[in-house]
């Protein structure tokens, strides 16, 4: 290969992955995606403990169960609040206090043993019981990113942003699992003990989060960012500032800002938004009961399987399904995204059924271990082409409050899935609740298809 088609190609590769836009991004992107790793690494490493911990404090799984619904539902309260009034008091106050709210979290949990503390704690500091993206810091975060990303390498930003994060997720429940096992095995702690060290460096991550923050520049404010734009490129601004009307004009109050974050959507578009929204309820409720904190509690009381090895499985899964994600892509661009959602999303119903049917024994346990790898296979690779079908559905001007209430109502129907779960795994009944997710999830994947076959894209007609 000659050295300029050797360079041509290291070329092609930087721009076509990425790697060039993520390069080339202003310093505070890089703190963001920095920031977000930290954060993703410390729910990694706390979702996967998180039921063992509670257990060894002596709560019943319906409190187990009713935790971390009332953390959901605390968690949608406070990022709807926090997110209104982000850009009235500074992005990176809101940061910030984010930082100081999952180090403070992290420390009660290392000391406490009352439930109330404790839920407090994860409500506030934001504790994930899924080990996934909660709360109100991606969507601030993500609102800088658009701002201080250009048009054109804006998904390459968002690309590795996400792969930040999954890389955190999955680095944080391996980390976490040898914790435990070397503190339990090799040194002679109690469990309850390791579960308590992994929270102090929950902690530790929060304060590692607060000196980011504290880098940040006061770019990333929005009326920084927005002078900043409006004197290069809006063309309708006035080179002699902004007029006397719009200085005396006053600001909008808490009140009005809700209003205006009220949907206002068309008939056609709420017929699609209510199947939306009942379908996607359907998913969420049953990922709720095949949450990722069940599925570590159900290995690590059925089948015994120590931290070290449901930190490495978890690990696996993690990467299992950041590769499928993108391997979704060629697919979508075939046969279409409605179709890629179900004919992908399917075969990991199946499997998430099958994971409570082997009996724990020498064989049974590695197989429920496969089936749940095999989830992981398919698992992910509906999201990328679940956005391109809900853009394609709906109004480009009606996008954001579709999207708005469809994720409201999706963790809402989490919440619930969660807190059933606990009530049906104090019973022991792991196949109805794990069985009972994938037929959930396989009558989601059908209805979808069924509601939605045919139906033609509509953003075009927004423009």
């Amino acid at each position: 290969m000659s050295s300029d088609t050797e360079n041509t190609w290291r070329q092609r590769f930087a721009k076509e992955s990425g790697l060039l836009a993520i390069a080339q991004s202003p310093i505070d992107t890089k703190l963001l995606c920095v920031q977000r790793f930290l954060r993703l690494f410390a729910y990694g490493a706390s979702f996967l403990i998180l039921a063992q911990f509670l257990s060894s404090l002596g709560f019943s799984d319906e409190q187990i169960g009713i935790f971390m619904t009332l953390t959901l539902l605390g968690d949608v309260l406070i990022s709807f609040l926090l997110t209104t009034i982000t850009d009235q008091i500074g992005r990176r106050r809101i940061l910030l206090a984010g930082a100081v709210l999952l180090s403070a979290s992290g420390v009660v949990f290392a000391v406490s043993d009352n439930y109330w503390c404790l839920l407090a704690a994860s409500v506030l500091g934001v504790i994930s019981p899924s080990g996934n993206e909660i709360g109100p810091f991606r969507a601030v975060e993500e609102s800088i990113l658009a701002h201080l990303t250009g048009k054109e390498e804006r998904s390459d930003v968002f690309a590795w942003y996400t792969l930040f994060g999954t890389a955190g997720a999955a680095l944080g429940t391996l980390t976490c699992g040898w914790m435990v096992q070397v503190t339990t095995r090799q040194h002679g702690w109690m469990e309850n003990q390791a579960y308590r060290l992994v929270f102090v460096l929950y902690a530790v991550l929060g304060i590692a989060k607060l000196v980011l923050v504290c880098l940040l520049s006061p770019l990333v404010e929005l009326d920084d960012q927005y002078q900043a734009v409006s004197r290069t490129h809006d063309e309708n601004t006035s080179l002699l500032g902004p007029s006397t009307a719009e200085l005396n004009r006053p600001k909008p109050t808490i009140g009005q800002t809700v209003r205006r974050l009220l949907p206002s959507i068309s008939h056609e578009t709420r017929s699609i938004l209510y199947r939306l929204i009942f379908l996607f309820a359907i998913d969420s409720f049953a990922s709720g009961m095949a949450s990722p904190s069940w599925l570590t509690y159900f290995f690590t009381t059925i089948h015994s399987l120590e931290p070290w090895k449901l930190g490495t499985l978890f690990l696996t899964t993690n990467i299992l399904a950041t590769v499928s994600n993108i391997a979704a892509l060629p697919l979508a661009r075939r046969i279409g995204p409605l179709k890629t959602m179900v004919f992908t999303h399917l075969p990991s119903a199946v499997f998430l059924a099958a994971i409570p049917l082997p009996a724990p024994s020498t064989l049974g346990t590695p197989l429920a271990m496969i089936f749940l790898a095999l989830r992981a296979c398919t698992q992910s690779m509906d999201q990328a082409p679940r956005q391109a079908f809900l853009a394609a559905a709906v109004l480009p001007a009606e996008r954001t409050a579709v999207l708005g209430v469809v994720n409201v109502a999706k963790t809402l129907a989490q919440a619930g899935g969660i807190g059933s779960s606990g009530f049906l795994a104090a019973r022991k009944l792991w196949t109805v609740t794990l069985g009972g997710a994938g037929v959930l999830k396989a009558l989601y994947d059908i209805c979808m298809l069924w509601m939605f076959l045919g139906l033609e894209a509509r953003e075009d007609a927004g423009r």
